[in-house]
């Protein structure tokens, strides 16, 4: 994990180009995403960290990005017992939860 106030505008050119990043996350949020995501873009640069690899990222314990990763954070959301708003349609007993037909 790189943090965008350690690295030099040049240097972080350099990185991307030689494919040393590839996401960028939000330190705060602890949320990972494509470097062009509209969402990464607005952030400010002290929140702002790189990654090499999305297995980087989550061993650092950042989430996928709902914006530019929709799939991946479809698949973090639904492997959560709880969501905002009540459970997820997979936690047994949570609201919306279908019994499967036989």
């Amino acid at each position: 994990m790189i943090r965008h106030t350690e690295i030099s505008a040049i240097d972080l050119r350099k990185k991307i180009k030689a494919k040393e990043i590839r996401f960028g996350g939000n330190k705060n949020l602890k949320i990972y995403g494509t470097l062009n995501c509209p969402s990464g873009k607005r952030m400010k640069k002290e929140n702002r960290v790189f990654f090499l690899s999305e297995k980087e990222a989550r061993a650092n314990t950042y989430r996928p990005c709902g914006c530019c990763l929709r799939k991946d954070y479809n698949v973090w959301k639904n492997s959560l017992p709880y969501c905002r708003g009540g459970f997820n349609n997979e936690a047994k007993g949570g609201p919306g939860y279908r019994v499967p037909a036989s």
